[in-house]
């Protein structure tokens, strides 16, 4: 999961009112596990593991589940985790957590901050830290599986529960399917996940009907041209300007070819070229991130970005062998989209749980995730939503008044939600959730 850059909305909580009458102990007999689950917790935190390399963690997750009655399957997808517990006829319902942790140097000052360095995919050593919360989202997982094999004999249908790795680079989702997630296993006919939040207060609950989350797609840009003394440009066909040219142009995609109402974003991250004050390169390199929610409004700007590239080329007088190269760098991730009726489901009975003031419907954001991949293997039958939890410590968010600029974000090296909150929260909602949708009739 990538950096907000949209705030939840959510309002402030009042944890001092009383809590809504609960027909049930969830809510008690997680507060009785909550010493158990912090020291999880803090173990995960201190000792993440990159995207692919998720070996102890998805260990630990196998285990807890197995320790809690379910049928556990590892290696799936790569280190993926597949829990399954059968009670019953009824719907089959599937919860997602994450696993992985990003190459992200800790500097929260917590005492059980990450100090692990690892050895990324281009083969150099990096610090590893949990800056996305995945951690918190385990450890609730965990708690989740426990509580819904201790009330069995309130549900009926079929539970899976997955530990899915490498979401920060939009894998993991992916390779699961392909390794036979919905073959080998019971097909879901509801997937749900939560994410913790860095702009909502620790504890609140933000859910999002329909669009919730933007398809990204990376690209990039070699922009050729041909090289020369600076001090004589007449005698080549400089790069840079066309570069230039290009990075402008590239703004009328949002400005002028699309509606004002479908929010979009096309972003040069990086423009690389040259080496000396009076040297003319012959080539330059643009990197883009682009970011949509429609696969109508996606294709028009990939096919945007060729034309706008080659349009300004040909401006530029270039040569059919020098124009430039667009290309896709990664894994792209297509927009995740919330089904309405399964999220106003869902939302409602958050309300009833949590009452009014701790759950708000959210606004859409231009991040990125992979869930949405779970959904897209077979959207006539599957639904699927994934919900906000809140994880900005009170008395944070108290102090920058609900302002996120003034908040450590998700993939910051400062993150540090108040954990307790978030799995506490966390929990009560994804069995909250479980529940509803295999509530024994």
């Amino acid at each position: 999961m990538e950096k907000p850059v949209r705030a939840l909305a959510l309002l402030p909580l009042l944890f001092a009112a009383p809590a809504l009458a609960q027909p049930d102990s969830v809510r008690a007999d997680i507060a009785k596990d909550m010493p158990g689950l912090i020291a999880i917790y803090r173990d995960l935190h201190a000792n993440p593991e990159l995207s692919g390399q998720e070996k102890r963690t998805s260990a630990i997750l196998a285990a807890e589940a197995k320790k809690a009655g379910f049928e556990v399957t590892t290696g799936v997808g790569g280190y993926g985790v597949v829990a399954v517990m059968r009670n019953g006829p009824g719907p089959v319902v599937m919860l997602r957590t994450d696993m992985d942790a990003l190459p992200v140097a800790e500097q929260t000052g917590l005492p059980f901050a990450s100090k692990v360095k690892a050895i990324g995919p281009d083969g150099q050593e990096t610090a590893v830290m949990h800056a996305c919360g995945h951690d918190t989202h385990m450890t609730a997982w965990i708690e989740t599986a426990r509580r819904m094999a201790a009330m069995k004999d309130r549900w009926s249908g079929t539970l899976i529960m997955i530990g899915q790795p490498a979401e920060e680079i939009n894998a993991g989702a992916t390779a699961m399917l392909k390794d036979g997630l919905f073959t080998r296993f019971p097909k879901p006919q509801y997937v749900v996940a939560f994410h913790d939040s860095a702009s909502g207060p620790a504890g609140s609950i933000g859910y999002t009907p329909g669009y919730a989350m933007a398809a990204v797609d990376s690209i990039d840009i070699l922009v050729k041209g041909v090289g020369g003394h600076g001090a004589a440009p007449a005698t080549t066909k400089d790069p840079i300007v066309l570069a230039a040219r290009i990075v402008t142009s590239l703004q009328t995609l949002a400005s002028r070819e699309i509606d004002p109402q479908d929010a979009v974003v096309v972003t040069v991250g990086s423009i690389h070229g040259g080496t000396k004050h009076n040297i003319i390169p012959s080539e330059v390199k643009l990197q883009l991130t682009v970011r949509s929610y429609s696969k109508e409004t996606r294709q028009h700007l990939l096919d945007g970005i060729k034309r706008i590239a080659r349009g300004e080329a040909i401006a530029a007088g270039m040569p059919e062998d020098l124009m430039p190269v667009v290309s896709t760098f990664g894994t792209s991730g297509i927009s995740t989209y919330n089904d309405e009726p399964l999220t106003n489901r869902l939302g409602a009975a958050f309300k009833a749980r949590f009452g009014e003031d701790r759950v708000q419907q959210a606004k859409p954001v231009m991040v990125s995730e992979d869930f949405p991949e779970y959904r897209e293997a077979d959207p006539e039958h599957i639904q699927s939503t994934i919900f906000w939890v809140g994880g900005v410590p009170q008395a944070k968010w108290d102090a920058a008044k609900g302002d996120t600029a003034k908040l450590p974000s998700l993939h910051s090296a400062f993150w540090a939600p108040d954990a307790e909150k978030v799995i506490a929260t966390g929990s009560e909602a994804m069995v909250t959730a479980a529940m509803n949708l295999l509530e024994k009739k």
